[in-house]
């Protein structure tokens, strides 16, 4: 036989940030939910399509499901029920489920609530943003849909609505701007946003290899933004090829303790080779991507000098690495 749930009607009113809060803040109730909760076969209870929240650290979740196991749910999640489906949806406290459902457990506390789509998206959207566990992107994600849901209010007004600085929003909305495979780190754990906000800026095939060196060299949050600041001068580097482009950025970094890059003359010597890599890269391409024939006769004239001098040059250097040993 299907559950009913509760039944009074809400009367349509305004609500402030404190009745959004008070709304998903179990701890503040405290044993009260509990006593107010039932028991809910967690097979009749399902996430939120519109749920903010998009990513669950497994190691995490089995964690908790660990910690169900030996104590139970201490804090029952909040579900509204839709009754053309006889099914209940998840308003907040879809990881407790998710763990509930690791540890075995067959039903799961839960309160049943009647709220509008419109009230039930802003808090949820209140309760990731506020979660300083959840990743950057996520609340990025949810800082968005906050804004439309506001109306599409300034962002100065979301900042104030949630309660964070201008600043912090904007470091937020600003992992949204970087590469997949740098958002995917931040995903994953792997890198933290307080240590993407130095590749701001730098171009993408840069901020990817920094990112896998902060991943694989484990470096130091004042490193990274040391290394930044060199690299905003020597956006030249992204134009070599992604495999030889970690080891050229290696020879930028300070060992621990060091004041000055490691090795100088090895770091001399393979920006020199860099520099020349990179002009003849970007003359490749000008010849790829410019067509002859539409070049005037003054042009063609001016252009097939600079290829004698160049030819002269290219042989006078072929002439030179020919006799240079082979790399092993």
């Amino acid at each position: 036989m299907s559950e009913s749930p509760l039944s009074p009607t809400t009367r349509r009113r305004r609500f402030t940030v404190d009745d959004l809060l008070a709304d998903t803040s179990p701890q503040a109730r405290g044993t009260r939910e509990l006593a107010e909760a039932r028991e809910i076969a967690l097979d009749r209870i399902e996430p939120d399509p519109d749920q903010p929240r998009r990513t669950f650290d497994p190691e995490r979740l089995e964690e908790l499901a660990a910690s169900i196991r030996q104590q139970g749910v201490l804090q029952p999640i909040a579900v509204r029920y839709d009754a053309t489906r006889d099914r209940y949806v998840i308003i907040h406290g879809e990881r407790r489920w998710r763990a509930a459902q690791l540890a075995g457990l067959p039903t799961i506390p839960a309160i049943v609530r009647q709220v509008s789509d419109e009230q039930r998206l802003i808090q949820q959207l209140m309760e990731n943003i506020l979660r300083e566990d959840l990743n950057a992107l996520d609340r990025a994600a949810a800082l968005r849909r906050l804004k439309q849901q506001l109306g599409d209010v300034p962002w100065e007004q979301v900042a104030e609505t949630v309660g964070i600085k201008r600043s912090r929003l904007f470091q937020l909305l600003a992992t949204e701007k970087l590469p997949e495979p740098v958002q995917e780190a931040i995903r994953a754990g792997r890198l933290s946003e307080k240590q993407t906000r130095p590749l701001q800026g730098l171009p993408e095939p840069l901020q990817i290899a920094v990112a896998q060196l902060i991943e694989q060299d484990g470096l130091p949050q004042a490193e990274i933004e040391r290394l930044a600041r060199t690299l905003r001068e020597r956006t030249d580097l992204a134009l070599l090829d992604p495999r030889e482009l970690l080891p050229q950025l290696r020879q930028f970094i300070r060992p621990i303790g060091s004041a000055t890059p490691r090795p100088a003359r090895s770091t001399r010597r393979s920006s020199r080779a860099v520099q020349l890599v990179t002009a003849l890269e970007r003359l490749r391409q000008l010849l790829e991507t410019t067509d002859p024939a539409t070049l005037d006769r003054a042009e063609r004239e001016v252009i097939t000098e600079a290829f004698r001098r160049l030819g002269s040059s290219l042989h006078r250097w072929r002439t030179a690495l020919g006799g240079a040993p082979e790399s092993s």
